[in-house]
């Protein structure tokens, strides 16, 4: 049975039928929904409209949700239902090959100026995944479809878990206002969630460079201060084994970005040891190998010499290339930030961004 939608106009005890019409309503859906994309019922960061394929095709409009998920949102328009249908399944198949440098290519050709991690920060207030287009939703709006793009639809989703839908709008005139009125043909609540395609992730990702690490400077009153890393060069974490784990994984050479949580960059160095206990790290200083617990340090560093090392302040002697004291730390939206104290920097626009700032050449 076809999707229907009616409104109806209640004065007093009479209620009357307000007729639809679609004279130029898909013509407009285009810019509307590149105007407020929530209007298909999630929060959506519009990032290309009539966007060429490799095949020659358009696709009307191209978004991410806050999981960096590829929405394919194509307008029925004079197309014949099924057409659309084939069309958007076979632009979700180009897509689906795309990995992030792409998208983000996509999005640049769309908002020039604006960088794609800075325009989802700012729409989700979150930072872009790592993963970019590790899954893809598909939408076909229109205003009606025939009762076997109906069938076909259904079967794609609940049968073969494919998360394609169709929302119909209508519209509807009464007493010189214009109302929108939105219906979906799948549930939203019944919809199959897409599944991330194996295959894709690792173009989705960006690539890592095998030399640049992001490194967090947990600050805290009794514990670290960051104008010690600064002022000896070294980073460090403990006080459990998932913070001090990740340290032992910087080899002597890499470059690391520390980051002070919910400040900002404040270090770019690189890295001259592998991560020790922090009782028995070495830091140049003065251009002498001098014991790290034997300097004049502000933190506490409660957890040094603790007998179980899983417990025990871990540290990392580093050079700094450029150092700043915490009140000037650099924060731009889209930049990366992680919970592991250390973690492989793929974040190209973070090191851009950090490495201008700082005014390193590389």
């Amino acid at each position: 049975m076809g999707v229907e939608m009616g409104l109806w106009r209640a004065d007093g005890d009479k209620l009357t039928r307000i007729t639809a019409t679609v004279i130029g309503l898909e013509a407009q859906l285009e810019s509307y929904i590149e105007s407020d994309p929530s209007m298909l019922g999630e929060t959506l960061l519009i990032i290309g409209r009539q966007v060429t394929t490799a095949h020659g095709g358009y696709i009307d409009l191209l978004a991410i949700d806050e999981t960096a998920a590829v929405h394919v949102i194509e307008l029925k328009r004079d197309k014949t239902p099924r057409d659309v249908t084939a069309q958007t399944l076979d632009y979700g198949s180009w897509i689906a090959t795309l990995g992030r440098t792409e998208i983000t290519s996509i999005f640049a050709g769309y908002r020039p100026g604006v960088a794609l991690e800075e325009a989802f920060e700012e729409q989700f207030g979150d930072t872009l995944p790592d993963l970019v287009n590790a899954t893809q939703v598909f939408t076909i709006v229109a205003a009606s479809v025939d009762a076997a793009t109906e069938r076909i639809v259904r079967f794609l989703n609940e049968d073969f878990g494919i998360p394609i839908n169709v929302v119909f709008f209508r519209h509807f005139h009464d007493n010189g206002a214009a109302y929108l009125a939105r219906t979906w043909l799948v549930e939203q609540d019944a919809q199959m969630a897409p599944t991330p395609a194996t295959k894709h992730k690792t173009k989705s990702r960006e690539p890592w460079n095998g030399q640049d690490w992001y490194v967090s400077f947990g600050e805290s009153p009794a514990g670290r201060h960051w104008v010690d890393g600064m002022t000896y060069g070294f980073i460090s974490g403990g006080g459990d084994k998932w913070f001090s784990r990740t340290l032992k994984n910087l080899t002597p050479g890499s470059r690391v970005f520390a980051c002070i949580p919910k400040a900002g960059y404040v270090g770019v160095g690189t890295v001259l040891d592998e991560a020790q206990r922090f009782d028995e790290t070495s830091v140049l200083h003065n251009g002498v190998s001098t014991a790290l617990n034997s300097l004049p340090l502000q933190g506490k560093y409660r957890h040094e010499g603790d007998e179980d090392d899983d417990m025990a302040e871990w540290s990392v002697p580093v050079e700094w290339t450029h150092a700043i004291p915490r009140e000037q730390a650099f924060w731009k939206l889209g930049m990366f930030a992680n919970q592991n104290t250390a973690a492989k920097m793929r974040n190209q626009f973070t090191i851009d961004q950090v490495s201008a700032a700082f005014g390193l050449d590389d």
